[in-house]
């Protein structure tokens, strides 16, 4: 059975992570930085308290996270070099 995740929560994690970096941003810290640092610890600190940053960040699953990180990076670069790669 293949799971699929609903568009609701791609679009939460989509505002979720919008909003974290700009906080982060906003109060001068490298956001790739931090939010590798969160998501490998699961050390909420890593997260500003800006915006309710902190908070929001906490409503995703770190497994979740990851899982959307690497779809995407799978659907924008290998997909597409294997595709080149058989034509």
């Amino acid at each position: 059975m293949l799971f699929v995740v609903p568009n609701d929560k791609q679009s939460e994690m989509s505002q979720v992570m919008s909003e974290v970096y700009k906080a982060l941003k906003e109060k001068g810290y490298n956001p790739l930085s931090q939010l590798v640092g969160y998501v490998m610890s699961g050390d909420p600190t890593y997260i500003t308290n800006h915006k309710n940053a902190r908070s929001l960040i906490t409503r995703l699953e770190r497994d979740e996270i990851i899982e959307e990180l690497f779809s995407f990076y799978i659907s924008e670069h290998l997909e597409k070099d294997c595709g080149k790669a058989s034509e």
